[in-house]
């Protein structure tokens, strides 16, 4: 499916982002790739045709700054992320920094170009959350990881529902245990999800056809776009891709 209009992807320089950037791109996308990175950024941005823009989705003058340099965009997907090691309190900065990153950068980023969304009448928000919002815990696993994609999937339902009248539709989704640099400490036989999924998964939001779907928690792996589009009544009615507590 063909797309226009422009696009910004954080944390676009390498990993899920950059798989994101490429596919936005090749569908007719105009690409704004983000990160830190100098050199990264600007050559994903070199190869896809797109633009590079160096800084750190954590402080409001980098975004700030983009928002004004980019102008207008159709979609803007949060993918910047940090894994945090924590065990399972440990130093109380390294903590907090994972939401900093996680958090607020998804925050500060909606902030700066959901309202020029609403002003034109309509866009597109794809925050990357993460399983590890939801699933049982795991020995050994980093507290401010899950608890900041919890976080990220509440922010975005209760975001998706007050934009969603603005024709600006919110959503949260799970690229799954995809092998990137974030990852490499899981073993060879892990569950890996095949890299394409995200990518073709936020193709389809671009779309527009998963508008009514907006606030769900959809994984790129468990919800294919195919499958996704077949069940979006069953989807409504029954309350499914949402997490709820169960009484």
């Amino acid at each position: 499916m063909p797309l226009s209009g422009s696009a910004l992807v954080t944390g676009g320089g390498r990993g899920i982002g950059e798989s994101i950037a490429r596919e936005l791109a090749s569908a007719g996308m105009h690409v704004t790739v983000t990160a830190r990175t100098q050199e990264q950024v600007e050559s994903v941005a070199r190869d896809i045709g797109g633009r590079a823009l160096v800084g750190d989705v954590s402080k409001p003058e980098d975004v700030e700054r983009w928002a004004k340099e980019t102008g207008d965009i159709d979609l803007l997907v949060c993918n910047a992320g940090i894994g945090g090691r924590v065990l399972p309190l440990g130093n109380p900065d390294e903590w907090w920094r994972t939401f900093e990153v996680n958090v607020r950068g998804v925050y500060l980023c909606c902030n700066a170009f959901a309202p020029g969304m609403v002003t034109r009448g309509g866009g597109r928000i794809v925050n990357i959350a993460s399983g590890a919002a939801y699933l049982p815990p795991r020995p050994n696993q980093p507290t401010a990881y899950g608890a900041s994609k919890a976080a990220v999937h509440r922010f975005s339902e209760l975001l998706a529902a007050e934009l969603a009248p603005n024709k600006v539709f919110v959503f949260s989704i799970s690229p799954g245990l995809v092998k990137t640099e974030m990852t490499s400490r899981f073993p060879d036989d892990a569950p890996w999800t095949p890299p394409d999924c995200a990518p073709r998964l936020v193709r389809t939001i671009a779309s527009g056809k998963l508008d009514p779907l907006a606030g769900r928690y959809l994984h790129a792996e468990h919800d294919p776009p195919e499958a996704l589009l077949a069940r979006v009544d069953e989807i409504l009615e029954q309350d499914l891709n949402a997490i709820r507590l169960r009484r």
